[in-house]
């Protein structure tokens, strides 16, 4: 793999974190509005939002990108 290619790399990863972070609130915000806040989905999703919380910010923290 060129450094192109690993950079390039990067870069659909972070893309994919986004979109699956505006995702996770999109869902959670359905199940919120169906008053379903004490499910076993709401839990797993809230978890999985506070994962890609923390994915996403490990490219700020190690100057990869911006923190949005």
């Amino acid at each position: 793999m060129t450094e192109q290619e690993r950079l390039a790399a990067y870069d659909r990863m972070y893309a994919d974190l986004l979109a699956e972070r505006d995702k996770v609130a999109e869902d959670l915000e359905r199940l919120r509005e169906a008053g379903k806040v004490r499910g076993a989905t709401h839990q797993q999703l809230l978890a999985q939002k506070l994962t890609v919380r923390n994915l996403i910010g490990r490219f700020a923290l190690y100057g990869i990108r911006e923190t949005e």
